[in-house]
């Protein structure tokens, strides 16, 4: 039996930070950051079913074309992910009740949606980014056993060419869902390896006050090819979310509109139209249509 300390219920049942109880998700889950972005896709929905909020967790489940989705806001950075994926998992997979795994195990679909920024010249600004692999530079799934599900040879080969300082602990490769990836996919959509970072300055190369370890990071990044593979874009969850959704048995796909170029210097002039419409295409490719 998981104990109470591991396995933390509010009195009502719900799981301890995300404040949901079985009943209240999809199987088809759609991550966001900001939780001011939930509303921003369940505003397309037919109906909405369930709503609740939990610091920045904020969770909708309604229909959008007779399909059932949940859509949630995790936060910023890989610690959150920790928190969302796990207890997502707890909701299907662990009977709240006896505190004892299922014996048959739920997959749920989880994509995510997010905005980010370009590394490379060629992937413009209003472009859809899928990440065919998340490149965790944060550490956190170090804490889990991740030897099965990573990619060994794309972790050597960057730590190699970036002269990495293994005492940041060495960075992680986990691939996306095929599944998914053949759902989503299009030939609008770039593809690449999303990298992962842990932080918003220091960690993504930004410097204002504080000298950072490796101030050519970036520019090395920018230069990374796997097998015809490169970094395309930066941020703060996707990684985490592969790795925690391959370890428990679950889909896992990241999509990114891409509101600037860090190669380039340029900002979208309407970076919320590239979102609603990034939004658009992803609930009606789950939706079938």
């Amino acid at each position: 039996m998981i104990q109470a300390s591991e396995l933390i219920l509010n009195p009502d049942g719900s799981v301890y930070h995300l404040n949901l109880r079985p009943e209240h998700i999809a199987h088809d889950i759609i991550f966001v950051g900001d939780q001011n972005r939930v509303e921003k896709i369940t505003q397309f929905f037919d109906s909405i079913e369930f709503s609740t909020q939990k610091r920045e967790f904020k969770t909708q489940t309604g229909i959008y074309k007779g399909k059932r989705i949940t859509v949630m806001s995790t936060g910023i950075g890989p610690d959150n992910i920790d928190i969302v994926v796990n207890e997502l998992d707890a909701l299907v997979n662990i009977d709240l009740t006896t505190r004892q795994p299922k014996e048959n195990l739920t997959s749920l679909n989880i994509i995510r949606i997010g905005t980010s920024g370009s590394l490379q010249a060629d992937i413009p600004v209003d472009s859809f980014v899928m990440s065919k692999f998340g490149l965790g530079l944060d550490n956190m799934l170090r804490s889990y056993l991740i030897d099965e599900v990573s990619n060994h040879a794309i972790e050597d080969a960057f730590v190699q060419h970036t002269n990495w300082d293994i005492r940041k602990g060495k960075p992680y490769a986990i691939a996306c869902s095929e599944k998914l990836e053949k759902i989503i996919e299009s030939d609008r959509i770039f593809k690449g390896i999303t990298a992962t970072a842990g932080g918003f300055y220091g960690p993504q190369g930004r410097v204002l006050r504080l000298n950072i370890q490796d101030a050519e990071l970036n520019n090395k990044m920018d230069n990374f090819d796997f097998d015809g593979t490169r970094i395309t874009n930066l941020e703060m969850e996707t990684a985490a979310i592969y790795g925690l959704s391959s370890l428990l048995g679950h889909n896992a796909l990241s999509l990114n509109a891409i509101i600037a170029n860090r190669a380039s210097g340029t900002f979208s002039e309407d970076p919320y139209k590239a979102v609603d419409e990034l939004i658009s295409y992803t609930l009606n490719k789950l939706a079938g249509n």
